[in-house]
């Protein structure tokens, strides 16, 4: 609460258009610039604060630096009636997803379901904005990524091989919000201790661990020294494992060892890896009646009794909408702190800074 009473609404076409005209300066087409620029902000809208307009001094660092291709040749190979393959030929993350999940939604009409793999990416940014694009066309999306960075060790080492590897469903409903869920197979995503250590705020027990002896880090300045936990432990770890195979290893993208680090390498290509499926629900059953029963089940899980402790039960997606609901009225909250560090990137752009927008 105290980072939201902290931090200036800042309007969502304000944030955007900043965006675009940065992406510009840095050669991208002005379509793809405003493309990128759209999916960015849908991550601010929607709370994923970490994802958004917080991303642009790196991303505008590493396409000055030649580790990005700002005019790629983004290709589509067919490979069967349901799968595809997108070579995004080192272009932004967002470009590469944003042509996977139309090609997911294309063959899911043609087919029912539809996985569609990409390599030679780049970050990004927010996994639950490309599941949530299925949406639109009454269809189920599945996203996932081999994190552009390495932050976890497997299970019981020492060494930084597995990324915060995400997972994201995005589930129809009808009259309520629609399941979303986006989750880091890490207790905390790396962006997320970036933007502690950005406001100097200490890191809660838990989240990061040293390398060297186990013992806990919560101060994000010493976050290059220190390991992320898993999400439940052994579980989680294996689950970073099985996903980063799936996206990289089987799109022949990097994982493991062969991962870049784009924190600390901005000129290097990042041969990011994804995956989204998209699934038609008609085809197993009547849409009406599948978001129907899918708002029945979210009422009889938010009536249910609560534990001690608990003032209500929360599920994943409402509180996405409600807060898109929010930030596209009022604006999104940007911290003083990121506010600077973007003002610093308007003077060396020559781009109005987002505050006179």
């Amino acid at each position: 609460m105290d980072q939201i009473l902290k931090s200036s609404r800042v309007p969502a076409a304000a944030i955007g258009s900043f965006i675009a005209e940065a992406l510009a300066k840095m050669g991208l087409p002005e379509a793809d610039a405003e493309r990128v620029a759209e999916l960015m902000t849908e991550a601010d809208l929607t709370g994923a604060d970490a994802h958004g307009v917080f991303r642009l001094p790196q991303y505008v660092r590493r396409l000055r630096a030649g580790g990005v291709n700002p005019r790629p040749r983004i290709t589509v190979t067919r490979t069967a009636s349901a799968t595809a393959l997108v070579d995004g030929d080192n272009g932004m993350g967002h470009l590469v997803m944003a042509q996977a999940a139309a090609t997911a939604v294309e063959l899911a009409r043609d087919c029912g379901v539809a996985w569609v793999g990409a390599r030679r990416s780049n970050h990004a940014g927010s996994a639950g904005v490309y599941a949530a694009l299925p949406l639109a066309h009454d269809m189920i999306g599945i996203y996932s990524v081999v994190a552009s960075a390495n932050h976890m060790a497997v299970w019981g080492g020492a060494e930084t091989l597995l990324g915060t590897n995400p997972l994201a469903v995005a589930i129809p409903a009808g009259a309520e919000a629609p399941v979303v869920l986006d989750i880091a197979t890490t207790v905390a995503s790396y962006g997320t201790v970036k933007n502690y250590r950005l406001q100097g705020r200490q890191m809660p027990e838990g989240w990061m661990v040293s390398s060297r002896d186990g013992s806990p880090i919560t101060d994000p300045e010493r976050s290059p020294e220190g390991l992320l936990l898993p999400i439940g432990g052994y579980k989680g770890s294996g689950l970073a494992l099985v996903l980063g195979l799936l996206a990289g290893t089987l799109n022949g993208a990097s994982f493991g060892r062969d991962v870049v680090d784009f924190n600390a390498d901005e000129k290097s290509a990042g041969d990011t890896g994804h995956f989204i499926v998209a699934l038609d629900i008609a085809r197993f059953t009547p849409l009406a009646a599948f978001t129907a029963e899918v708002d029945r089940h979210l009422r009889d899980l938010r009536a249910s009794r609560t534990l001690p402790g608990f003032d209500a039960i929360r599920l994943p997606g409402a509180e996405r909408r409600r807060r898109r609901a929010d930030r596209a009225a009022n604006g999104a909250p940007l911290a003083p702190e990121l506010l600077l560090q973007l003002d610093r990137l308007a003077v060396e752009l020559g781009l109005a800074p987002l505050r006179a927008r």
